[in-house]
């Protein structure tokens, strides 16, 4: 399903949300080959950073012409500074930007940037207002439901948005206080939708499986879902979810060979996009991640956690492929007892014990996230 944002009118209304750490080039390039996307934004960049054209700034922009159309995640609290960071992007060819609302580590919210924008409206849509008048793509905000429980901002906060010309509000359901534990708020995520009168709200949390995304359109009446954690668990599910949605018939899952080919492929990336050695060691928390879906595979993590050239994978995973033939039959599939578990459309966080097919989030305080 086509959605405009702004200006900007988008082939799906399914998008990447960003992920720090994860969503760079290399996996935006890997999820647009796969299809079903509409908008990939960037990790959050510090718009100060930018200015000051700080390597590591540039370098969480970099794109590719095949990495289009491209939101940049902005972050900060000074207006002067988002509204010409907004302009230095619009010269570069970028198609939106969107301001980080949402982040809930208190580094960034100490500042006046993230979460923290939703407890200042007065502030907030000043802010806002420079920067969508110093710009003529689309402005879009990233938002959770509120601070905590006893302060659900967020559908106030997009009417107040809406009138200084925000083109659409993304919005994570949970409060900056839950951070990524608990359930996903559908109800809150609707509420916000409600209080809209004008432009798109696109929900986000919990969408892990095609299911998952098609409960939250129907329960929210959201325009759009955005996945997170979810995509990188399963690179497919844009396209997956495009046809879930067309057919309500569920998509087989990739077999071994889709999954290694993909792989592969992102560590092809990672090291045009960082060089060999820095794109090898990035990788090592990357390949964990595809082979949850291999079956058993702790010999093939034991060692991949560890890599050092490409070379040296395509040891590893000719290893792995030899040990891997005895969970298999004659046809190498998987027996039956060695299938990993389902997907499953929720995560669990760190006070929850995790189970199979569970998508970990990072251990630890939300602070240090």
């Amino acid at each position: 399903m086509k959605i405009p944002i702004g200006t900007l009118e988008l082939g799906s209304n399914l998008f990447l949300s960003p992920l720090a750490g994860y969503t760079n080039l290399p996996f935006r390039l890997v999820v647009r080959e796969l299809g079903g996307l509409g908008l990939a934004t960037t990790d959050l960049v510090n718009a100060r950073s930018l200015l000051e054209l700080k390597s590591k700034a540039l370098k969480l922009i970099e794109s590719r012409p095949a990495d289009q159309p491209l939101a940049v995640q902005l972050f900060g609290a000074v207006p002067e500074e988002m509204r010409d960071a907004a302009a230095l992007l619009e010269s570069r060819g970028v198609a939106a930007i969107d301001i980080n609302m949402g982040c809930p580590v208190r580094k960034v919210c100490r500042v006046g940037g993230g979460s923290a924008m939703m407890t200042e409206y007065t502030r907030t849509q000043r802010l806002v207002a420079g920067m969508v008048d110093a710009v003529r793509i689309p402005v879009t905000a990233k938002m959770r439901l509120g601070w905590d429980d006893e302060n659900l901002t967020a559908p106030d906060l997009a009417r107040a948005l809406e009138d200084v010309g925000i083109a659409a509000v993304f919005v994570h359901g949970r409060t900056r206080e839950q951070g990524f534990g608990g359930r996903v708020n559908l109800a809150g995520i609707r509420a916000v939708v409600q209080a809209a009168r004008r432009i798109p709200v696109i929900g986000n949390g919990d969408v892990t499986t095609p299911e998952a995304a098609k409960q939250m359109f129907e329960e929210t009446g959201c325009a759009g879902v955005s996945i997170g954690r979810g995509a990188f668990y399963n690179p497919w599910i844009f396209r997956h979810t495009l046809d879930f949605l067309a057919t309500g018939q569920s998509p087989p899952e990739p077999g071994f060979e889709e999954r290694v080919r993909i792989m592969r492929r992102h560590l092809v990336f990672m090291v045009e996009v960082f060089g060999e050695t820095h794109g090898c060691r990035m990788f090592r928390k990357v390949a964990p991640w595809y082979a949850r879906r291999f079956g058993p595979c702790h010999p093939f993590n034991r060692r991949v956690v560890l890599l050092s050239s490409v070379g040296e994978f395509e040891e590893i995973l000719a290893e792995y492929r030899e040990w891997r033939r005895q969970f298999c039959d004659d046809h190498g599939e998987l027996l039956p007892r060695f299938q990993p578990a389902p997907l499953v459309a929720s995560f669990m966080s760190q006070y929850t014990p995790v189970l199979p097919g569970a998508i970990p989030v990072p251990k630890g305080p939300v602070e240090i996230w």
